[in-house]
């Protein structure tokens, strides 16, 4: 199910490789859907309330939609800010966002 996170090398993998692999293929990737979920409905709360000029029943379902949408899409931005906040607080530095863990000496 995993196989991805296993290392094609024979040495073993250390805490460093394991989660920047897990933040680059298991959550970054979740945020991304997420939000372009979120985006979708956004979308479709938009043409739900403009389609419908007449219906107020259609325009508020759209306008519901719409904050759903946005309410989303922020909590997906927040969740990514949260991240980085982590990652700075606890002194993980990487290049391209991955996740490196100091090692002791």
């Amino acid at each position: 199910m995993f196989y991805f996170l296993i290392p094609k090398t024979a040495h073993a993998m250390d805490i460093n490789e394991l989660m920047s692999k897990v933040n680059k293929v298991i959550i970054n990737p979740i945020i991304i859907l997420l939000f372009a979920i979120a985006l979708v409905v956004f979308l479709y709360g938009i043409v739900e309330f403009m389609a419908n000029p007449d219906n107020e029943e259609t325009k508020e379902k759209g306008k519901s939609h719409m904050i759903w949408g946005v309410l989303g899409m922020a909590i997906m931005v927040g969740t990514f800010g949260i991240m980085q906040i982590i990652i700075a607080t606890f002194g993980f530095t990487g290049q391209n966002g991955a996740i490196v863990i100091p090692q002791a000496q």
